[in-house]
């Protein structure tokens, strides 16, 4: 079974991924949010992402919080609207981190939970994991993962598996606006 690695955004947005890959992927989680504010918060999503790879039967390795990281590299954005340009260089950021993960790891393949969010772009999402993954020499598995009620899913299987769910996006400028 070909690997994969699977960034997490949290574990409901994961429970439905996972699903939905593992019959095709042996899956690799990797926890990277950089922009996730506060630190308590980070916390409590990451203590969920690794709850569902528990019950899911997957490895998940989390990557070091780094909100200086974001916040240097967003501080000009603060003002921009949920979903523009501070989002996508969150996407970025992510999947850059991901990327490198991967590549270090030998899985010449990385996805998002991302595009299973109804507020997000499942187009422009895969349109950087693609550029980023031809600039690693990897693959970037493109997909809306919120098709075929995968959102639907997602809350079901985070509901039932007793999942923290996020009010909000994660960053602090996406916090003043839940």
């Amino acid at each position: 079974m070909q690997k994969i690695v699977l960034h997490f955004c949290c574990g409901p947005c994961g429970a439905g991924v996972i699903e939905t890959l593992s019959a095709q992927f042996k899956i690799t989680g990797y926890f990277y949010n950089p922009n996730i504010w506060p630190k308590e918060e980070y916390e409590r999503r990451l203590g969920s992402a690794k709850k569902i790879a528990k019950v899911m039967k997957i490895e998940m390795i989390a990557g070091p919080y780094e909100n200086f990281v974001f916040g240097e590299k967003v501080k000009n954005l603060t003002r921009e609207k949920e979903g523009g340009k501070r989002c996508l260089l969150c996407y970025r950021i992510r999947l850059e981190k991901t990327a490198a993960f991967a590549k270090e790891n030998g899985i010449d393949i990385f996805t998002t939970t991302l595009s299973i969010s109804p507020h997000k772009k499942a187009d422009s999402i895969n349109a950087i994991g693609v550029e980023i993954a031809k600039a690693h020499g990897l693959n970037f598995y493109e997909a809306d993962f919120k098709k075929n009620n995968g959102f639907a899913k997602s809350v079901r299987l985070s509901k039932e598996s007793g999942l923290y769910r996020q009010k909000y996006c994660g960053c602090q400028d996406s916090a003043k606006i839940k």
